[in-house]
């Protein structure tokens, strides 16, 4: 809105106010406070800036809380461990460990996005908390997508797809077709209803156009238990946890679930180029850190992590957890979350699922 001098007869006026409906600010806010008013947001402005880029020239300067949203012991706790022995080691500060579990990782999720965004509190993120769960729950006490800033995804881990030796299936084709030949026969097993391993056959079974039967378990054990024993005749299953019998030859696998071939198993197909196209399926694990974290730190850790990450011995212990290093840019994080959680929350609604 222009600010007009209207000239008097006997000199000038005083400017005029600005026309705002509230008359009360309107009696504050005049034209000749408006300068004034701009240099005072633009020295606000700099003041954040110039904070903010303080903050990261000292940074880090205390220890860093690095919050797992699951029990120790477990594969997000390794993951996080390997990783932060590198920012420990790069960043020269301690880093604790806080394993927050419950609520399928929700509690600690929570917790690292009500913290304070100033770089000493990361959260290793995972695809259950961050990209099935929303779709499971519109109570979640976070967003996903705006209550973290992304700084990098540490690894993805894709599954295999199984089934019992028994089966007359040597490859995912045959599969496809004895499934269909047997609607309503073949029942796959999964660790619990919502789960990455469950939504992965699911994804196979609606994109494949099959009728085939799931059968929730208490856990991975029993599911493949039964897998073992021929009870169930498919499942997918984490690369740590089932290589060792697919080696043994008490199980076939006959695909991976990602969305290109896995380094730890070059020989075996994805699904995709087996005659499934679109599919891909895999958990994952990312640093983030709660939003409005500045970037400078944001983009620092960043380097540190990717760094930490990539160097052989690092991507040696994440193989042995079934893991695909990743390492890549806030930007792509992001994107790769987003694009994530749209997959899983129309799957979920698709197939009509419930949390339990």
């Amino acid at each position: 809105m222009r600010s007009d001098v209207i000239p008097a007869q006997a000199g000038i006026q005083k400017p005029r106010p600005y026309w705002i409906p509230n008359r009360a600010v309107a009696r504050l806010v005049r034209n000749d406070d408006l300068p004034r008013c701009a240099c005072v947001a633009a020295l606000a402005a700099a003041l954040v800036c110039g904070a903010g880029y303080a903050a990261a020239q000292n940074y880090p300067s205390k220890p860093i809380r690095f919050v797992v949203p699951f029990a120790a012991g477990g594969g997000t706790d390794f993951v996080a461990r390997i990783v932060g022995q590198r920012l420990n080691e790069a960043l020269g500060q301690p880093l604790v460990i806080d394993n927050r579990g419950g609520a399928g990782g929700a509690i600690g999720t929570e917790l690292a996005a009500k913290a304070a965004p100033d770089g000493y509190t990361l959260l290793l993120g995972s695809a259950g908390p961050l990209a099935i769960q929303p779709g499971l729950s519109a109570r979640l006490p976070y967003d996903p997508l705006r209550d973290f800033a992304p700084v990098t995804l540490v690894c993805s881990m894709p599954y295999l797809l199984l089934v019992h030796p028994s089966l007359p299936a040597k490859n995912v084709q045959e599969l496809i077709a004895l499934a269909r030949a047997k609607p309503g026969q073949l029942n796959f097993g999964a660790p619990g209803s919502g789960t990455t391993t469950h939504l992965a056959t699911e994804l196979f079974k609606m994109l494949a156009k099959i009728d085939v039967v799931h059968v929730p378990y208490k856990g991975v054990a029993p599911a493949l238990a039964d897998l073992l024993a021929g009870q169930v005749q498919f499942m997918s299953g984490d690369l740590s946890t089932v290589l060792p019998q697919v080696k043994a030859g008490r199980l076939r696998a006959l695909a991976v679930t990602g969305a290109q071939r896995s380094t730890i198993v070059p020989d075996l197909p994805t699904i995709a180029e087996s005659g499934v196209p679109g599919y891909a399926a895999s958990g994952w694990f990312g640093v983030l850190a709660p939003a409005a974290t500045p970037r400078s730190i944001v983009t620092r850790l960043n380097a540190v992590i990717v760094k930490g990450i990539t160097n052989a011995d690092a991507r040696e212990r994440l193989a042995a957890l079934g893991g695909e290093v990743v390492a890549n840019t806030p930007a792509e994080f992001a994107a790769y979350l987003r694009d994530d959680l749209a997959k899983w929350s129309k799957l979920i609604k698709a197939i009509g699922l419930k949390p339990e």
